[in-house]
Parts: structure tokens; sequence; C-alpha cells
């Protein structure tokens, strides 16, 4: 019985359209890095499990796709765990091995294992495809690509000035206009918690923070509310995220709130230099927002956090974010290395240009001259010259088989042909070839030593 063709569920089949499309993306990007002194890297489809596990949270961590060993291994399996009924120790034993999550925590065990060969600080970029074991949705997907840039080895704040002017070039090589880059710091949460007195339940409160973009200021209260926090610690969290205002009407705004707050505010003082800087820069693509509700990824942020959200028309999530870790290799035995990383949400900015229009017409790199077939001793005449036509990176076909005139051309025009050489019996006589444009229709008769000329010269001019 036949297999029915399909692919599993997160997954896609790319066209050469889709592909020639997305490659016009990496291509902007791999250019923009590298103008601003990144170098790539690449790191295996997988790393063992050890590596990935603990990195990511609970809820990232049952996400991590893990391969099933094989071979011999496959006696190591802890048969009585799971009779025990110890069902995290009894997959651990059976997997050794997982696809990677994202392409940070393969970051840092690569600078880890390479530390001795690196120059700090150490710029890199890399696109690679990354899988969740997530619930495939719109916008959404198992298998995907992850653009990152990260710098490791340097604590300076002009780093985060640097992603932020990374973000404008990318976007603006792309024509995407409207882009918002929301930006807060972590310090600043903590401090806000440790003024509240619930510094000890500050994964608690920032959890609920990082849902008010789904439930809203209101949402957050009554979240608040459920979990126990005092009336008071609810109503100072809800005039600290609601306040409006200019950046610098919020720098202002956060010096009065923490007056008289006698601890470390190292994390304000870093944002009001960043905004300040960023103030006197003309950003192209691009806004900066002050945001003191953003609470993303704080599981591994240590400082600044920035999250980059799409023109207002298009209605997906973040298509980007990223921030400062201070902590990401110590898993490797690799101390007090701080960094700094943004990610591109390659497969959201494909929506965007999509949705917007955005790809230029010409992106599709098509079969530009197709020589039909009559026959080998016609095809013996001009086969030479297609060999010298790609040379001159000139795409050209030849069509494999006599068929039927009408069937060549067609083929031609499915496959969006500007050019069309035609030698046959008649041509041969008179030594002459003739060059259909398939756009227009025309057809034009010429001797045929000026084949390659003719070709070029149309080519060029179109």
């Amino acid at each position: 019985m036949a297999i029915k063709p399909t692919i599993p569920k997160g997954t896609r089949d790319f066209s050469s359209e889709e592909i020639f499309k997305r490659d016009y993306i990496k291509r902007i990007l791999k250019t923009t890095f590298e103008s601003f002194g990144y170098e790539p890297i690449e790191t295996p489809s997988f790393e063992k499990l050890n590596t990935l596990i603990g990195q990511y949270g609970d809820e990232g961590d049952r996400l991590i796709f893990k391969i099933i060993n094989s071979g011999e291994k496959v006696k190591k399996v802890d048969l009585s765990s799971l009779e025990q009924g110890n069902y995290e120790k009894f997959s651990r034993s059976l997997s050794e091995k997982a696809l990677r999550y994202d392409l940070t925590v393969p970051l840092a065990r690569y600078v880890s294992q390479h530390q001795n060969k690196i120059t700090f600080p150490f710029k890199r970029y890399q696109i690679q495809p990354v899988w969740r074991a997530d619930r495939p949705q719109h916008g959404r997907f198992q298998e995907f690509f992850q653009c990152d840039a990260d710098i490791l080895g340097n604590r300076s704040p002009w780093q985060e000035i640097e992603m932020v002017l990374l973000y404008d070039q990318v976007f603006k090589a792309l024509d995407i206009n409207g882009i918002k880059i929301r930006i807060n710091h972590r310090e600043t949460l903590i401090s806000l918690a440790s003024l509240l007195n619930i510094s000890e339940r500050f994964n608690e409160f920032t959890s609920t923070l990082d849902k008010i973009d789904k439930i809203g200021v209101d949402g957050v209260v009554k979240d608040l509310q459920t979990k126990r926090f005092s009336n008071e610690a609810i109503d100072k969290i809800k005039s600290f995220i609601e306040f409006s205002g200019t950046t610098i009407e919020k720098l202002k705004f956060l010096k009065t709130f923490f007056s008289n707050f006698n601890e470390d505010k190292t994390g304000l003082d870093e944002m009001t230099f960043i905004l300040n800087q960023l103030n006197k820069r003309t950003l192209e693509s691009l806004s900066i927002d002050f945001d003191l509700s953003l609470a993303r990824g704080l599981h591994y942020y240590t400082g600044v956090i920035m999250e980059v959200s799409p023109p207002s028309e298009i209605k997906i999530g973040s298509i980007g974010g990223g921030g400062r870790y201070d902590n990401l290799t110590s898993k490797f035995g690799l101390n007090n290395l701080s960094g700094i990383g943004i990610s591109f949400g390659f497969e959201r900015i494909y929506h965007v240009m999509e949705s917007l229009k955005l790809f230029p017409d010409k992106i599709q790199k098509k079969t530009e001259v197709l020589f039909l077939n009559f026959g080998n001793e016609f095809v013996e005449i001009f086969h030479n010259d297609v060999y010298k036509l790609r040379k001159n990176n000139i795409s050209c076909e030849l069509y494999p088989t006599t068929e039927k005139l009408k069937k060549q051309l067609s083929y031609a025009d499915k496959k969006g042909v500007k050019l069309v050489v035609i030698i046959g019996p008649d041509e041969r006589e008179k030594n002459k070839f003739i060059l259909k444009n398939m756009i227009t229709g025309d057809q034009l008769t010429f001797p045929f030593e000026e084949l390659l000329a003719k070709i070029i010269e149309y080519i060029n001019k179109n």
C-alpha cells in the first residue's frame, strides 16, 4: 500500500520562490552583521542533553526534542525508574542527545570549549535551524530558523547601543519601517521588588508582569490579587507600569520613584546612559519605547532586556529580542564572562515582508535563455555557446529532448524564461538563428556568428 506523502506538523517544505526570498533576508542579515564586525560560526544540529537541560526553565526543558539512544546504548535504559513511576529519570536514561532548542546555549558551550582560540570580545553571528516540541499554530513551528548576534567578554553599555543600531540597519536594509523596540532593565525590576519587600517572590511577580501584552494592566492586577500580593504593593506596581511619557520623563519618574531607595542603582544608571545616547542618534527604521513593564526572559537575562515589535498593521508577536546575560557560560566552567545578544525572528520577519509586499520583484533568479531542441545535429551547433553564456553569468538551459515546438515554448512560458533561441532546419540552412522575446512575443533573426553578442546585449539591457 502506498504511503500518503505528508510531513510532520510544525514543519514545512519550501518552494524555489520561497527559498529565493529566504536567501534574500539571509544575505541582508549576513552583510549587516559583518559590517558591524561580527563573524559567523555554526554548531551541530544536536547537542548533549546535559548541555541543554536546565537552561530554559521547566517549560523550556519540556519543549526540547530528545533523541532516543540507539544500538548498544538501549541496554542502559533504567527500567526500575519506569516501574517506580520516576518518569523524568526514565526519560533521561532513554536519551543522551537532543536537537538544539536555540542558538544561545550552544554558543555558551562553544565559547567555553574553544576559549583559548577565541579573541575577546568575541562577536559572532549564527543563522541556523532550531527545534522545539511546541504546539504548532499560525506563525509557530517546531522547526524554524534563528538569527543571533552576540558579544561575549565585555560589559560596556556601548554594546547595548550597538545592538539597537544593528536592529535599525537590518530593518532599514529590508525596507521595514515602523519597528518599535521596547527596552527595560532587570535591575530596575529587582529594585522595585526590593522597595516593595517582595524580593522573595521576584519570579512570581515578573512572570505575571510578562503576561501584560496578553492580559493588560487590569489582568496583571487581578493575577497579583489572586496570588495574594498586598494591596499596597499592587497599587505601587500599577502606578509603576502605567506611567506614560517620553523616555526622559520616564527616567525622571524612576529617579523620583527610587529617590529614597538606598540600594544599588546600577541598572538605572545604565539605562540613563544608554537611552540618552540613543536619543542623540538618528534611527531610520525604528523607535525606542522605554517600557517599565517589560519582563521577558528573566531566567537568564541579568541586565538590559529588549523586545522588537513589528509595524502596527501586522498582527503577530515580537520579531526579535535579547538582552544582557552574565552567567550563561558558568555552567561550562567559564565564569565572569559577560555577554549580550539579540535575535531576529526570521520566520516572522519573512511574514512581515510578505504581508507588506517588500520583496523585490527581481528577487528570483530564473532561467533567462532557453535553447530549443530540434535534434542532436542542431544542438551540436550551439552547445558550446550555452557553456560560454553560463560563464558570463547568464542562466540558460537546453531543452533536453526533441519535442513539438508548442511543448518547448510552453515550458519556457511556465518557467518565466525571457528569451528563446531557435535553430531548426531552416535556420541552419541560412546560417541564422531566431531570438524570440517571450515577454513581448517579438521574433528577430540574426546571423549565427552574432548569437552570443545579441543575447548578452539583450540581457544587459533588461
